[in-house]
């Protein structure tokens, strides 16, 4: 039996733990913190229980797909509940949008804003379904190690037709004119770090996700993820070493050989790559220069904060998006002109909105958040000076007093992400999907030197956020068993 080690028990390494348990690997995974989750961490005080990280479930068919692999279905261990309104967006105090589940709710609720803009509604949401089944079945699950893997003439027929090299930004505006309408169909791009310009037009498959599939919340919380996958991992005998920190790994003929005195024969990291890399591997065996990470273009990182509130907030619902101030001037202060932003867009998630569990009775649990340019000066006056701001445009768009209610205040920011992440400047979301940093165009999933040695996450194929974390950790297990075994990786997917 191989003894195959993962670091890191965020999603992605989860992901990879089950996977190569499940293929007969014993698998031991260490991570620095006290629990399993990474990003998917959990936070409990004075009766409130907040989501460190993601909250956001889509793409659920990638989550069932997992637990399917393994003859099991995310119902097993938690209850997902659709959310209807699925999000609501503030244009002004007296201009929101409720966003519905039901896409025929949704036309028609395009066509009151725009005329005819419910059916332009429903031949983008076809296209992007084209898309999002290409995208999950011939693309995500690709190593990418190189182009001639897209090199098939029925898959570049496929990316032809779907006019992959256009940018978001123009293929939307074909179909919308009103502002509202083009802010609300370009607001998923977020996910993926980038902004609609630099973003191709192949990511409009988040539409689908957003809008035909819908928006989903795992009751107890969006941890429950990757409470579940750690669960998953322990059935199937992975072993873990928390509260553990990893700063250097003998290798062996170009082979990674023991972990602080334990023997492996190969190794799955799901940390930090540009930390793994630079600050564990050392210049001699790491697979880029800290020249190459100085050029590539990061996702947003993010100043947070989680509020415990006593009493209601009438004019929430679970997730609520304040596109009230210019979405291009604050996209230029994140990626062109980093800086902290002068009028900033935020996010608001209120999950006591849907669950009674995460804060005590007739009290609200509230999730802010302000996307923000990665490596930039944070501090606590900065960090106050915004939380004033937030709060104030926040009481003013809700017409109601909340800051006089906050019994419980934490903030997180950029020098948090870097303390407890080893997060490369601080960034939340890992690397921009931008055309260039597309499928074989990011860092290698295979190191260039060490044989058994593989990355995944957000820094690598495919991509920044949770589904695409699951599948990356899936597919770099997948080629560590087919190191093991000399099969091809798709055997193990």
């Amino acid at each position: 039996m191989k003894k195959s080690i993962v670091l890191g028990a965020g999603i992605s390494g989860l992901a990879a733990a089950a996977t190569l348990a499940k293929h007969g690997s014993a698998v031991e995974v260490f991570d620095n913190h006290a629990a399993a989750g990474g990003r998917c961490r959990i936070m409990e005080a004075n009766g409130f229980k907040f989501d460190l990280g993601p909250s956001w479930y889509w793409m659920p068919d990638v989550m069932e797909r997992f637990f399917n692999r393994f003859d099991r279905t995310a119902a097993d261990y938690f209850d997902l509940k659709q959310l209807d309104p699925g999000f609501r967006v503030f244009f002004s105090k007296e201009d929101f949008l409720d966003i519905p589940a039901n896409v025929e709710d949704q036309k028609n609720l395009f066509d009151t804003i725009e005329p005819g803009a419910g059916d332009q509604l429903a031949a983008v949401l076809a296209d992007s379904k084209i898309k999002y089944d290409v995208g999950i079945n011939d693309l995500v699950y690709k190593r990418s190690d190189s182009i001639f893997e897209f090199f098939s003439l029925p898959l570049l027929a496929k990316m032809a037709q779907l006019g992959v090299l256009q940018s978001f930004h123009s293929y939307i505006r074909k179909y919308f004119k009103d502002p509202r309408l083009i802010a609300l169909m370009e607001f998923p791009i977020l996910f993926l770090g980038g902004t609609a310009k630099s973003t191709p037009s192949l990511y409009s498959l988040m539409n689908h996700s957003c809008f035909a599939q819908g928006t989903f919340y795992p009751m107890g919380g969006f941890n429950r993820l990757a409470t579940a996958m750690y669960d998953l991992c322990i059935e199937l005998g992975a072993k873990f070493h928390f509260s553990t920190d990893v700063d250097n790994i003998e290798i062996k003929q170009k082979l990674a050989h023991t972990l602080g005195g334990n023997e492996m024969d190969g190794l799955v990291s799901s940390i930090d790559y540009h930390h793994f890399d630079k600050h564990i591997l050392k210049n001699s065996n790491s697979n880029y220069s800290e020249k190459y990470w100085g050029k590539r273009v990061f996702s947003p990182s993010a100043l947070i904060f989680y509020l415990g509130v006593k009493g209601k907030v009438k004019n929430l619902i679970h997730h609520n998006l304040f596109f009230d101030e210019s979405f291009d001037q604050h996209a230029e202060q994140i990626y062109n002109q980093p800086q902290w932003p002068d009028k900033p867009l935020f996010y608001v998630c209120c999950p006591s909105k849907s669950d009674v569990d995460v804060a005590p009775a007739g009290d609200e649990n509230l999730f802010v958040l302000m996307p923000l340019a990665p490596g930039l000066e944070d501090t606590t006056e900065l960090r106050d000076k915004y939380y004033e701001m937030l709060m104030n445009r926040l009481e003013t768009m809700t017409r109601e007093s909340i800051q006089d209610r906050v019994s419980f205040k934490k903030s997180y920011c950029i020098n948090d992400f870097k303390k407890d992440y080893n997060s490369y400047k601080g960034n939340a979301y890992g690397l921009a999907n931008t055309l260039m940093q597309t499928a074989f165009m990011r860092p290698k999933m295979r190191n260039k030197k060490i044989k058994n040695l593989f990355y995944c996450g957000q820094l690598t194929v495919p991509g920044p956020g949770v589904p695409p974390s699951i599948i990356s950790g899936q597919v770099a297990a997948a080629q560590l068993m087919s190191y093991y075994n000399n099969q091809s990786y798709e055997t193990y997917l």
